[in-house]
């Protein structure tokens, strides 16, 4: 088995971002696929659009979302989630089962 090297702060790393309610709902809405602000303040529940706005400015910080232009004409903006964003999937699910089975 290969060891892990904790040395770098990997794992605080991840706590820091994932331990965030906000964040982790934020990253469970996207995987069923690209949402504007206004979807997301819908689906996540009790979030103030100040909170939403700072979680996915950090979450974008750390490769994990990204935003596009839904098309050229229109200035709104999707969120995606990034293949980093897309790797957490088990974690989150693997969150949700724990929860469930506590």
């Amino acid at each position: 088995m290969k060891k892990i090297d904790v040395n770098n702060g990997c794992i605080s790393k991840s706590i820091e971002i994932l331990a965030n309610k906000w964040s982790a709902l934020i990253i469970k809405d996207l995987f069923s696929g690209p949402k504007k602000f206004c979807e997301l303040e819908r689906n996540i529940k009790n979030i103030n659009p100040r909170i939403l706005t700072k979680k996915l400015l950090i979450l974008e910080n750390e490769g994990i979302i990204e935003k596009r232009s839904q098309n050229t004409i229109s200035p709104r903006k999707t969120y995606h989630l990034t293949i980093k964003g897309y790797t957490l999937k088990p974690i989150i699910e693997q969150m949700i089962i724990w929860d469930k089975n506590s």
